[in-house]
């Protein structure tokens, strides 16, 4: 039996490969594969986007070495920074409801 963060890893590489390769490199995302991934996978945050290029400025973001593709590294560099943005937005509503409780690994403001 996996452990929740096993399966959260197992999850991300599962959808990284089920987008990557359909264009070429099978171990990387295309700028059509990572729009159809952020489409598939993360709709609601492209809609909350009124920016037409929004994909082209998260592919320029992400591209560390500027070959025009998403790597796993780079992609999870996209994963890894939408999780804390979301993490510090619940904490902001928690706190703005009158819910400070203290968490694990949490620093008291």
């Amino acid at each position: 039996m996996s452990t929740q963060l096993q399966a959260a890893m197992e999850g991300l590489i599962s959808v990284f490969h089920s987008y990557s390769g359909k264009e070429g490199d099978k171990y990387k995302l295309s700028k059509a594969e990572l729009k159809n991934l952020l489409n598939g996978e993360l709709g609601d945050f492209l809609a909350a986007s009124k920016d037409p290029a929004v994909v082209d400025k998260i592919l320029s973001d992400l591209d560390e070495n500027k070959d025009g593709q998403v790597d796993f590294q780079e992609f999870v560099v996209l994963v890894a920074a939408l999780t804390v943005a979301c993490n510090e937005f619940f904490i902001g509503c928690h706190e703005s409801s009158g819910e400070n409780k203290a968490r694990p690994g949490s620093k008291k403001v």
